[in-house]
């Protein structure tokens, strides 16, 4: 049995007496009463003690926190309510209080169920709010549901999806971000195997792992290399007797994040002593965009172990996907099946989880679907969060897939 759970939940436990500690001397050093305040060495042991808080710190599920919006030049207030919902996974929308000159396309952002929360996804979301009816994924932290909900793998997803696409739509368009990329064009393919009447109109994949075999990353690498067993050995663990999915397999958020921090671990080193610095000369306005980028870095969410391990194998070793050997309940996923719903792949040049033409491979792969609905879009100068965030995001990525979703979608009535 691997342990690793119960050894992170004790170390945060030991550690809580020391957090507290520093916690309280930060503020007493902190406080507009305290006359040594503005020195180098007040400011200096504050901002060491606020780095060992932080970085020792359980971080929770953040919040959207998207208020408003502009629409035609106007503010308008934004308004979360959830859509559909099972016990795994939850749509939200966006909904904007302001009368429209005409219906807006639909889009339905399928965030990835790959460790952190779908708040990951706020710079997307918040890109698409004024042009386009927009909803999310909200993806459940396995630890917080019951055994007794049942399992939840790699078909299941495929499952979920294909429910929210009948029930959002008709003339509902999809972007897949990363992981999803995988699970959301097999839906597609299953529902256009069955010449299913709600097939989204389009489909935008970005930086997904179609075919990882094409300029392979050091995350495809390893897993090919160490094995669905390894993984199974080393990765997984039980949820411990204090959350609600006690005893579930998962594959731990923490272990991820640890991944993720060790691929570039240098960037966040010198990314904590910039802020130290930033605190000791007094720099808040520095200080607070670190806080705000590690409060979303740093909070994260358990995956199931079935669903952990079937993507593993599935996508990073066997490849079932580009070769053509992926099922469903029994049933082929065949991408030349796909003949009605557009497709625009979406990849980042220096992109280092998924490699340039793994997502681009889609458009290869579906033969019967004809050009004029096929689109490919590299972008220049940015890596796997700056396809789907940031500045270049928002001036070069945006506008293109706005432009695209507008020529292959047919808007519907509202909600």
């Amino acid at each position: 049995m691997n342990l690793a759970y119960c050894w992170y939940e004790a170390a945060h436990w030991m550690l809580s007496p020391a957090r507290v500690a520093t916690d309280v001397a930060k503020h007493l050093l902190d406080s507009p009463n305290n006359p040594l305040n503005s020195t180098t060495y007040a400011r200096t042991v504050s901002a060491a003690f606020e780095l060992f808080e932080r970085t020792t710190r359980r971080y929770g599920k953040p919040s959207f926190g998207l208020g408003s919006t502009l629409i035609d030049g106007k503010t308008a207030e934004v308004a979360e309510s959830i859509v559909w919902e099972r016990p795994f996974a939850r749509v939200i929308a966006f909904e904007r209080k302001a009368k429209l000159a005409k219906p807006q396309p639909k889009l339905l952002i399928v965030a990835p169920m790959s460790g952190h929360y779908a708040t990951l996804l706020r710079g997307t979301v918040e890109a698409f709010l004024s042009t386009h009816d927009v909803m999310v994924t909200d993806w459940a932290d396995a630890r917080m549901v019951p055994l007794s909900e049942g399992r939840f793998d790699l078909d299941d997803y495929i499952d979920y999806l294909i429910e929210m696409f009948r029930a959002l739509g008709p003339d509902l368009n999809v972007l897949a971000v990363c992981q999803p990329a995988v699970p959301v064009i097999a839906a597609i393919a299953r529902m256009e195997a069955e010449n299913d009447p709600l097939i989204p109109r389009s489909a935008v994949l970005m930086g997904g792992p179609i075919d990882t075999r094409r300029s392979p990353t050091a995350v495809n690498q390893l897993a090919e290399k160490r094995g669905i067993a390894w993984f199974e050995r080393h990765c997984i663990t039980q949820v411990p007797p204090s959350y609600p999915g006690m005893w579930r397999s998962v594959y731990p958020g923490f272990l991820q994040l640890s991944g993720f921090m060790a691929m570039n671990l240098d960037r966040h080193v010198n990314a904590h002593w910039d802020m130290f610095n930033h605190l000791v000369d007094g720099d808040g306005d520095s200080a607070e965009k670190h806080r705000d980028f590690y409060d979303e870095y740093l909070a994260v969410m358990d995956l199931t172990a079935e669903f952990y391990l079937q993507t593993v194998d599935k996508v990073f070793v066997r490849h079932e996907l580009p070769k053509g050997e992926m099922m469903h309940r029994a049933k082929p996923v065949d991408l030349m099946a796909i003949r009605r719903c557009a497709l625009m792949a979406v990849e980042g040049e220096r992109d280092d989880i998924s490699g340039v033409g793994q997502t681009l491979a889609t458009l290869d792969l579906t033969p019967n679907l004809s050009s004029d609905k096929k689109v490919y879009h590299l972008q220049p100068g940015v890596g796997h969060y700056g396809v789907f965030n940031g500045s270049r995001f928002r001036a070069e990525i945006v506008p293109r897939i706005g432009e695209f979703i507008q020529n292959h979608a047919r808007t519907g009535p509202a909600r």
